[in-house]
Protein backbone atom coordinates (compact mmCIF):
# COMPACT_ATOMS: atom_id res chain seq x y z
CA UNK A 1 0.00 0.00 0.00
CA UNK A 2 1.05 3.36 -0.67
CA UNK A 3 2.35 5.99 2.02
CA UNK A 4 1.68 9.53 1.87
CA UNK A 5 3.13 12.44 4.23
CA UNK A 6 0.83 13.97 6.47
CA UNK A 7 1.21 17.32 5.05
CA UNK A 8 3.98 18.98 6.19
CA UNK A 9 4.92 16.89 9.55
CA UNK A 10 7.38 14.34 9.71
CA UNK A 11 5.21 11.14 9.44
CA UNK A 12 4.01 9.37 6.69
CA UNK A 13 1.04 7.31 6.82
CA UNK A 14 -0.85 4.47 4.06
CA UNK A 15 -3.31 6.31 2.14
CA UNK A 16 -6.38 3.68 2.99
CA UNK A 17 -6.68 4.35 6.94
CA UNK A 18 -9.20 1.49 8.69
CA UNK A 19 -11.98 3.43 10.24
CA UNK A 20 -13.52 2.22 13.33
CA UNK A 21 -16.72 3.50 13.68
CA UNK A 22 -18.82 0.27 13.84
CA UNK A 23 -16.13 -1.69 16.06
CA UNK A 24 -17.70 -3.10 19.33
CA UNK A 25 -21.43 -2.62 17.82
CA UNK A 26 -21.84 -4.16 14.43
CA UNK A 27 -18.03 -5.58 14.24
CA UNK A 28 -17.13 -8.12 17.39
CA UNK A 29 -13.72 -8.41 18.38
CA UNK A 30 -12.80 -11.66 16.44
CA UNK A 31 -13.74 -9.75 12.75
CA UNK A 32 -11.61 -6.96 14.10
CA UNK A 33 -9.13 -8.64 15.09
CA UNK A 34 -8.75 -9.89 11.34
CA UNK A 35 -9.61 -6.74 9.95
CA UNK A 36 -6.94 -5.07 11.58
CA UNK A 37 -4.34 -8.52 10.45
CA UNK A 38 -5.51 -7.98 7.19
CA UNK A 39 -4.69 -3.88 7.04
CA UNK A 40 -1.23 -4.27 8.32
CA UNK A 41 -0.77 -7.58 6.37
CA UNK A 42 -1.23 -4.76 2.89
CA UNK A 43 0.79 -2.21 4.85
CA UNK A 44 -1.55 0.09 6.06
CA UNK A 45 -0.73 1.82 8.76
CA UNK A 46 -3.40 4.63 10.05
CA UNK A 47 -6.20 3.18 12.21
CA UNK A 48 -8.82 6.30 13.07
CA UNK A 49 -11.43 6.22 15.81
CA UNK A 50 -12.82 8.49 18.38
CA UNK A 51 -14.21 8.33 21.96
CA UNK A 52 -17.64 8.82 20.93
CA UNK A 53 -17.77 5.39 18.71
CA UNK A 54 -19.37 2.95 20.88
CA UNK A 55 -19.06 4.78 23.31
CA UNK A 56 -15.46 4.47 23.89
CA UNK A 57 -16.09 0.63 23.62
CA UNK A 58 -13.85 0.79 19.34
CA UNK A 59 -11.28 2.35 21.65
CA UNK A 60 -11.09 -0.53 24.16
CA UNK A 61 -10.99 -3.04 21.49
CA UNK A 62 -8.62 -1.38 19.55
CA UNK A 63 -6.59 -1.75 22.85
CA UNK A 64 -6.51 -5.27 23.29
CA UNK A 65 -5.56 -5.94 19.71
CA UNK A 66 -2.11 -3.65 20.21
CA UNK A 67 0.89 -5.85 20.12
CA UNK A 68 -1.35 -9.18 20.14
CA UNK A 69 -2.42 -8.85 16.70
CA UNK A 70 -0.04 -5.77 15.36
CA UNK A 71 2.45 -4.19 17.18
CA UNK A 72 1.49 -0.85 18.82
CA UNK A 73 4.94 0.99 17.29
CA UNK A 74 3.81 -0.21 13.22
CA UNK A 75 0.48 1.65 13.65
CA UNK A 76 -0.35 5.30 13.23
CA UNK A 77 -3.36 5.85 15.69
CA UNK A 78 -5.86 8.70 15.31
CA UNK A 79 -8.38 9.12 17.66
CA UNK A 80 -11.07 12.35 17.90
CA UNK A 81 -12.42 13.73 21.30
CA UNK A 82 -14.87 16.70 22.24
CA UNK A 83 -18.14 14.72 21.28
CA UNK A 84 -19.84 13.25 24.46
CA UNK A 85 -22.62 11.59 24.70
CA UNK A 86 -25.40 11.96 27.82
CA UNK A 87 -28.93 11.12 28.57
CA UNK A 88 -30.21 14.06 26.40
CA UNK A 89 -27.87 13.16 23.37
CA UNK A 90 -24.62 14.01 22.29
CA UNK A 91 -23.03 16.80 22.90
CA UNK A 92 -20.31 19.33 21.85
CA UNK A 93 -18.04 19.95 23.99
CA UNK A 94 -14.44 21.61 23.36
CA UNK A 95 -13.35 22.87 26.31
CA UNK A 96 -10.11 22.34 28.07
CA UNK A 97 -11.90 20.50 30.41
CA UNK A 98 -13.69 18.34 28.28
CA UNK A 99 -10.51 17.93 25.39
CA UNK A 100 -8.30 17.23 28.73
CA UNK A 101 -10.75 14.74 29.95
CA UNK A 102 -11.66 13.25 26.30
CA UNK A 103 -7.87 11.99 25.89
CA UNK A 104 -6.67 10.87 29.13
CA UNK A 105 -9.64 8.39 28.79
CA UNK A 106 -8.61 7.63 25.30
CA UNK A 107 -5.20 6.61 25.76
CA UNK A 108 -6.58 4.73 29.02
CA UNK A 109 -9.20 2.49 26.49
CA UNK A 110 -6.30 2.48 24.05
CA UNK A 111 -3.62 1.54 26.34
CA UNK A 112 -1.17 3.44 25.19
CA UNK A 113 0.99 6.33 26.73
CA UNK A 114 0.13 8.04 23.43
CA UNK A 115 -1.57 8.59 20.11
CA UNK A 116 -0.08 9.49 16.78
CA UNK A 117 -3.04 12.47 16.22
CA UNK A 118 -5.52 13.91 18.29
CA UNK A 119 -8.27 15.21 16.44
CA UNK A 120 -11.43 17.40 18.01
CA UNK A 121 -14.17 15.73 16.69
CA UNK A 122 -16.53 18.99 15.84
CA UNK A 123 -16.64 22.99 15.72
CA UNK A 124 -18.14 24.16 19.50
CA UNK A 125 -19.36 27.35 19.08
CA UNK A 126 -19.51 27.95 23.11
CA UNK A 127 -15.97 27.81 23.11
CA UNK A 128 -13.17 30.02 21.74
CA UNK A 129 -11.06 28.88 19.34
CA UNK A 130 -8.17 30.58 21.68
CA UNK A 131 -9.20 27.99 24.32
CA UNK A 132 -9.17 25.13 21.66
CA UNK A 133 -5.59 26.17 19.82
CA UNK A 134 -4.13 26.51 23.71
CA UNK A 135 -5.30 23.28 24.45
CA UNK A 136 -4.35 21.55 21.63
CA UNK A 137 -0.55 22.62 21.67
CA UNK A 138 -0.91 21.25 25.85
CA UNK A 139 -1.80 17.88 24.54
CA UNK A 140 1.35 18.30 22.15
CA UNK A 141 3.15 19.90 24.97
CA UNK A 142 2.57 17.00 27.91
CA UNK A 143 3.02 14.21 25.07
CA UNK A 144 -0.42 12.99 24.86
CA UNK A 145 -0.16 13.24 21.02
CA UNK A 146 2.55 13.90 19.13
CA UNK A 147 0.12 15.74 16.63
CA UNK A 148 -2.93 17.49 16.49
CA UNK A 149 -5.82 18.74 14.21
CA UNK A 150 -9.66 19.23 13.60
CA UNK A 151 -12.22 17.10 12.53
CA UNK A 152 -15.80 18.47 10.17
CA UNK A 153 -14.21 21.76 11.36
CA UNK A 154 -15.08 24.59 8.51
CA UNK A 155 -12.65 26.30 6.31
CA UNK A 156 -12.59 29.39 8.56
CA UNK A 157 -12.82 28.19 11.96
CA UNK A 158 -9.68 25.96 10.21
CA UNK A 159 -7.85 28.77 9.55
CA UNK A 160 -8.04 30.32 12.59
CA UNK A 161 -6.74 27.57 15.21
CA UNK A 162 -4.39 26.55 12.65
CA UNK A 163 -2.16 30.04 12.77
CA UNK A 164 -2.49 30.07 16.57
CA UNK A 165 -0.71 26.53 17.25
CA UNK A 166 2.84 26.43 18.27
CA UNK A 167 5.66 24.79 16.41
CA UNK A 168 4.03 21.85 15.47
CA UNK A 169 0.96 23.67 14.02
CA UNK A 170 -1.56 21.65 12.66
CA UNK A 171 -1.04 17.96 11.70
CA UNK A 172 -3.95 17.10 9.96
CA UNK A 173 -7.81 18.08 9.21
CA UNK A 174 -10.51 14.84 8.66
CA UNK A 175 -13.73 16.02 6.73
CA UNK A 176 -15.83 13.82 4.82
CA UNK A 177 -14.61 14.02 1.13
CA UNK A 178 -16.12 11.76 -1.94
CA UNK A 179 -17.69 11.80 -4.99
CA UNK A 180 -21.24 12.81 -3.74
CA UNK A 181 -19.73 15.48 -0.66
CA UNK A 182 -17.06 17.73 -2.32
CA UNK A 183 -18.03 20.63 -0.28
CA UNK A 184 -14.45 20.41 1.49
CA UNK A 185 -13.07 21.42 -1.77
CA UNK A 186 -14.10 25.05 -1.41
CA UNK A 187 -12.90 26.05 1.50
CA UNK A 188 -11.19 23.27 3.72
CA UNK A 189 -8.70 21.57 1.33
CA UNK A 190 -7.25 25.18 0.42
CA UNK A 191 -6.75 26.04 4.14
CA UNK A 192 -5.30 22.63 4.81
CA UNK A 193 -2.84 23.49 1.82
CA UNK A 194 -1.55 26.36 3.44
CA UNK A 195 -1.51 25.50 7.02
CA UNK A 196 0.25 22.05 5.85
CA UNK A 197 -1.99 19.97 7.24
CA UNK A 198 -2.39 16.77 5.83
CA UNK A 199 -6.46 15.81 4.43
CA UNK A 200 -7.90 12.74 5.80
CA UNK A 201 -11.25 11.64 4.25
CA UNK A 202 -13.34 10.11 5.85
CA UNK A 203 -16.60 8.11 4.30
CA UNK A 204 -14.76 8.33 1.12
CA UNK A 205 -17.19 5.54 -0.78
CA UNK A 206 -19.94 8.30 0.05
CA UNK A 207 -21.23 6.27 3.16
CA UNK A 208 -21.46 2.64 1.13
CA UNK A 209 -23.26 4.14 -1.72
CA UNK A 210 -20.78 4.42 -4.06
CA UNK A 211 -20.09 0.74 -3.99
CA UNK A 212 -23.33 1.33 -5.79
CA UNK A 213 -25.70 -1.69 -3.58
CA UNK A 214 -28.26 0.51 -3.05
CA UNK A 215 -28.72 1.46 -6.98
CA UNK A 216 -32.16 -0.79 -6.38
CA UNK A 217 -32.83 -1.56 -3.35
CA UNK A 218 -31.66 -1.45 0.22
CA UNK A 219 -29.61 -4.41 1.19
CA UNK A 220 -31.14 -6.27 4.50
CA UNK A 221 -27.70 -6.22 5.89
CA UNK A 222 -26.62 -2.95 4.89
CA UNK A 223 -25.98 0.13 6.96
CA UNK A 224 -28.70 2.33 5.56
CA UNK A 225 -31.27 -1.09 6.89
CA UNK A 226 -29.92 -1.10 10.28
CA UNK A 227 -31.73 0.71 12.90
CA UNK A 228 -29.39 3.11 14.29
CA UNK A 229 -27.17 3.65 10.58
CA UNK A 230 -30.08 4.62 8.05
CA UNK A 231 -30.33 8.09 9.32
CA UNK A 232 -26.22 8.19 8.42
CA UNK A 233 -27.28 6.87 4.72
CA UNK A 234 -30.09 8.48 3.94
CA UNK A 235 -28.65 11.70 2.92
CA UNK A 236 -27.23 9.70 -0.27
CA UNK A 237 -29.85 8.11 -1.22
CA UNK A 238 -31.59 10.61 -3.20
CA UNK A 239 -31.93 11.64 -7.19
CA UNK A 240 -28.55 13.92 -7.48
CA UNK A 241 -26.67 11.26 -5.01
CA UNK A 242 -27.93 8.31 -7.60
CA UNK A 243 -26.96 10.31 -10.65
CA UNK A 244 -23.44 10.62 -9.96
CA UNK A 245 -23.41 6.64 -8.86
CA UNK A 246 -25.06 5.42 -12.18
CA UNK A 247 -22.09 7.67 -14.02
CA UNK A 248 -19.22 6.11 -11.62
CA UNK A 249 -20.97 2.60 -12.40
CA UNK A 250 -20.59 3.22 -16.38
CA UNK A 251 -17.00 4.53 -15.71
CA UNK A 252 -16.48 1.55 -13.76
CA UNK A 253 -18.10 -1.00 -16.43
CA UNK A 254 -15.64 0.59 -19.74
CA UNK A 255 -12.75 0.01 -17.35
CA UNK A 256 -13.49 -3.12 -16.31
CA UNK A 257 -13.44 -2.05 -12.38
CA UNK A 258 -15.62 -2.37 -10.10
CA UNK A 259 -17.19 1.40 -8.82
CA UNK A 260 -15.55 1.38 -5.21
CA UNK A 261 -12.07 1.00 -6.64
CA UNK A 262 -13.06 3.44 -9.34
CA UNK A 263 -14.56 6.04 -6.66
CA UNK A 264 -11.58 5.47 -4.32
CA UNK A 265 -8.98 6.16 -7.25
CA UNK A 266 -10.83 9.34 -8.21
CA UNK A 267 -10.39 10.43 -4.61
CA UNK A 268 -7.15 9.39 -3.91
CA UNK A 269 -5.79 11.38 -6.82
CA UNK A 270 -6.72 14.36 -5.03
CA UNK A 271 -5.06 16.54 -2.27
CA UNK A 272 -5.28 13.83 0.44
CA UNK A 273 -3.09 12.10 2.86
CA UNK A 274 -5.13 8.71 3.55
CA UNK A 275 -8.69 7.98 2.79
CA UNK A 276 -10.71 6.20 5.75
CA UNK A 277 -12.65 3.19 4.93
CA UNK A 278 -14.75 1.81 7.73
CA UNK A 279 -15.58 -2.08 6.29
CA UNK A 280 -17.62 -4.07 8.66
CA UNK A 281 -15.86 -7.04 7.32
CA UNK A 282 -12.96 -8.63 5.77
CA UNK A 283 -14.86 -9.22 2.62
CA UNK A 284 -15.77 -5.53 2.37
CA UNK A 285 -11.77 -4.68 3.18
CA UNK A 286 -10.11 -7.01 0.53
CA UNK A 287 -10.81 -5.32 -2.56
CA UNK A 288 -10.04 -2.30 -0.88
CA UNK A 289 -6.49 -3.68 0.39
CA UNK A 290 -6.29 -4.99 -3.30
CA UNK A 291 -6.71 -1.50 -5.13
CA UNK A 292 -5.12 -0.39 -8.26
CA UNK A 293 -5.04 3.44 -7.28
CA UNK A 294 -4.30 4.27 -11.29
CA UNK A 295 -7.04 6.32 -13.22
CA UNK A 296 -7.32 8.02 -16.92
CA UNK A 297 -7.36 11.70 -16.82
CA UNK A 298 -10.33 11.20 -19.26
CA UNK A 299 -12.26 9.72 -16.78
CA UNK A 300 -11.56 11.06 -13.90
CA UNK A 301 -12.57 14.52 -16.07
CA UNK A 302 -15.99 12.92 -16.90
CA UNK A 303 -16.11 11.90 -12.91
CA UNK A 304 -15.34 15.68 -11.88
CA UNK A 305 -17.82 16.85 -14.36
CA UNK A 306 -20.55 14.34 -13.10
CA UNK A 307 -20.04 15.11 -9.40
CA UNK A 308 -19.25 19.05 -9.80
CA UNK A 309 -20.95 20.69 -6.61
CA UNK A 310 -24.02 23.16 -7.81
CA UNK A 311 -22.98 26.53 -6.72
CA UNK A 312 -24.19 28.15 -3.62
Amino acid sequence: MEERQLGRTGVRVSSIGLGTLTWARDTDAETAATLLSDFASAGGTLVDTAASYADGQAEELIGSLLDTVVPREDLVLCTKGGLRRTPQGPVVDSSRRALLSSIDGSLRRLGTDHVDLFLVQQPDHRTSNEEVAATLQHIVDTGRARYVGLSNHPGWRTARIGTMLGPFGLGAVEVEYSLVHRDAEAEVLPAAADLGAGVLAWSPLGRGVLTGKYRRTVPADSRAASAHLAGFVAPYLTRPAGAVVEGLVTAAAGLDRSPLEVALAWLLSAPISSAIVGARTPAQLAPVLDLDPGLPDEIRAALDEVSAPVPR
